[in-house]
């Protein structure tokens, strides 16, 4: 009966999976197909998804297209999310460690004050920090996507229960051998939570690599757009064309991809350890 059940669960899986990888190989294989073959298939055949006729020519077009320059559309994303996580890290672990592990007056109202701004949509805050960006000189600079994204709440939150776990007397005895408490943050606490880090940072480097709106809004120079506003290009009002959609779709899946294949050891028990952690 066992067995029948652990078979059950994973025929269910394997349809789930399944269910979830398509969109993606029909992504893919479309990259590959001409544009006039692309919707030509419809029926629940190999054709849907494997390409009749293979072409790299939608990539060429993709990447040197000399109105949309694709490559340094990659490059302006790279910079800001690398940049944004690093900040997100250094930031949100120091106030995380202040909060777990420091004691001072109004602790719990601050942190308390700091979770109510989950609560908060970004839609509203949209407007007032566009104003902020304006009086600042900021516009049209890559200081207006770094520096709003700094602070991530949920990052504090989650970094600070993993903080919570490591022993007082861990610390305790870093500060009897000498340590300062910065030296304790960097020896003693930060090894301690390496998946949360690399788990924050992935969420980071991922919620800026896929950010639209706010770049859309703050960044007016083409040549220094970030790369979902550089796909959204290939659609106009006179037609979009679905092969370069594609195509730019697939490439700018790879960096994405080959970043969580190498880190989802990490990610995976970053987040089965937030998940149980008080």
């Amino acid at each position: 009966m066992n067995r029948m059940w652990s078979m059950l669960r994973l025929v269910i899986m394997a349809i789930l999976a399944l269910i979830s990888v398509a969109p993606i190989v029909w992504m893919v294989a479309g990259a590959f197909r001409p544009y006039q073959e692309l919707f030509k298939y419809t029926t629940l055949d190999w054709h849907l998804i494997f390409p009749v006729e293979w072409t790299w020519k939608n990539f060429h077009n993709v990447i040197f297209n000399a109105r949309n320059p694709f490559l340094r559309y990659i490059w302006n994303t790279l910079f800001v999310a690398s940049a944004v996580t690093a900040l997100v890290l250094i930031i949100n672990s120091m106030a995380a460690f202040a909060f777990a592990k420091i004691r001072f007056r109004f602790k719990t109202a601050v942190f308390a004050l700091f979770m109510s701004a989950m609560i908060i949509p970004g839609e509203v805050t949209l407007v007032p920090n566009y104003l902020l960006m304006h009086d600042l000189g900021w516009l049209n600079s890559y200081k207006a996507l770094i520096v709003p994204s700094m602070l991530s709440v949920f990052g504090i939150f989650m970094l600070r229960q993993f903080f919570a776990e490591v022993p007082n007397e861990m610390m305790e005895a870093a500060r009897m051998d000498g340590a300062s408490l910065p030296r304790t943050y960097v020896s003693i606490v930060l090894p301690a939570a390496v998946p949360a880090l690399i788990t924050l940072g992935l969420m980071t480097f991922l919620g800026n690599w896929d950010s639209y709106l706010w770049p859309l809004i703050v960044i007016n120079e083409q040549k220094m757009q970030m790369i979902q506003v550089g796909i959204s290009t290939f659609s106009s009002n006179e037609g979009t064309d679905w092969s370069k959609v594609l195509a730019a779709n697939t490439l700018s899946t790879v960096p994405i991809l080959l970043l969580f294949l190498f880190l989802q050891r990490y990610y995976i028990q970053g987040i089965t350890m937030s998940g149980i952690k008080g």
